[in-house]
């Protein structure tokens, strides 16, 4: 019998796959403290343009601090998630929420490579902070809609923050009022963590392994980097894409909009049909869905036709996602690998654009379509492989 089986009638209403069930107290932190992970990432475009514009950073400077911060916020992610014991979650938490606080704080005053080194800074507590959401949803056993939760929470709070961002705090603030509300956010993190689990149960592993993942996590990681960097590629270009299409800035921003706001249907969509839908079903018509944008973006199609493709696109993006973790139990019941999940799908985020920076040039971005499309299919062709040679029962 299991800690979950013993686990007393009025527990939560959450079944762990190894340790006690967390209360929905400390759930609804562990969810929170990833949201205060994410939040800037849906921001990046509007608060380091914003710096462009106050001339605190340069064009070339956004690709350094944004890229800077997402590579070591994947790099803790990871380090933490291989080596660090899973105790003393709540004196991590404030711990991390705080220098995220004082990292945001800072960036108010910096200028140049001032930035840059504070966003690197702030990429450390950031992923602090994701290890423990991850590792709370990788002790789950329906570990999908739990990171289906997390992803769509934290795109409805990035839409809040950007509605906030464009309607009050740029234009009476500046970008200062965009990182106050960071560092804010930031404090909110310490409260939240205040109410973390003190120690989440130890995963399994053998007597001469270390906690890194097996050869075929390793695969499967593989298999995430590259559906992710495929569309975090796509991703950076999207404004310029739909401006292919004859459509103005402001009506091309329109459209980029409806991606994110349709994330919100997608990641719902995630957890209802969580432990119902195999992984590779999902990520097959997910890539079915990216392709058929792909091809709207390229050919010269009217421009409504642009709209509907950044919302099949923004379904899409989310609702894929949250399966990568049941891929990597299905390949590693230990879930070592599912932990690395996250630093993964953070190092494709910094990858993807850079790979397409070689292929795209002056006068034509379609070559990051095709970088793309490459990338799916050998992510997808992984996957496959993966799941149809896999000698236990998926998971």
């Amino acid at each position: 019998m299991t800690a979950a089986d013993s686990a007393p009638a009025e527990e939560p209403s959450i079944h762990s796959a190894f340790g006690p069930p967390p209360t929905n107290l400390e759930l609804f932190a562990s969810i929170g403290v990833g949201v205060v992970s994410l939040f800037l990432v849906g921001l990046v475009a509007l608060l380091f343009g914003a710096l462009v514009n106050e001339g605190r950073l340069t064009q070339g400077g956004i690709g350094f601090a944004a890229g800077g911060e997402a590579l070591v916020m994947a790099l803790a992610t990871g380090l933490f998630g291989a080596i660090v014991p899973t105790t003393r979650m709540k004196l991590w938490g404030v711990g991390a929420s705080l220098v995220l606080a004082a990292a945001d704080s800072g960036t108010m005053a910096a200028h140049g490579n001032g930035v840059i080194l504070l966003r690197a800074l702030a990429g450390v507590p950031e992923g602090i902070l994701l290890w423990i959401t991850i590792g709370m949803i990788a002790r789950t056993a329906t570990p999908e809609r739990w990171a289906a939760i997390l992803f769509t929470s934290s795109t409805i709070s990035q839409v809040a923050g950007a509605g906030l961002l464009t309607a009050v705090l740029l234009r009476h603030f500046g970008a200062n009022g965009g990182f106050g509300m960071l560092a804010a956010v930031g404090l909110a993190g310490v409260a939240l963590s205040l109410f973390l689990p003190d120690r989440f149960a130890p995963l399994p592993k053998g007597e001469n392994e270390s906690g890194a993942p097996p050869p075929r996590g390793w695969l499967a990681l593989a298999a995430i980097l590259m559906i992710s960097a495929a569309v975090a590629a796509v991703g950076v270009y999207l404004l310029p894409l739909a401006q292919r299409h004859g459509l103005s800035e402001t009506a091309a921003s329109a459209a980029v909009t409806v991606s994110l706001v349709a994330q919100v249907p997608g990641g719902g969509l995630a957890a209802l049909i969580a432990g119902r839908v195999r992984y590779l079903v999902v990520f097959t018509l997910g890539a079915l869905g990216w392709l058929a944008a792909f091809l709207i973006f390229a050919l010269p199609t009217p421009g409504w036709t642009v709209f509907a493709a950044m919302a099949l696109a923004g379904v899409v993006i989310l609702l894929v996602p949250p399966f990568f973790v049941p891929m990597t139990i299905e390949v590693d019941a230990s879930r070592r690998t599912a932990v690395q999940s996250g630093a993964v799908q953070l190092l494709a985020g910094a990858l993807g654009p850079l790979a397409a920076a070689l292929l795209v040039g002056d006068r034509d971005i379609r070559g990051v379509l095709w970088l793309a499309g490459a990338m799916l299919a050998i992510g997808l062709g992984l996957s496959a492989v993966l799941h149809f040679t896999a000698t236990h029962e998926p998971a």
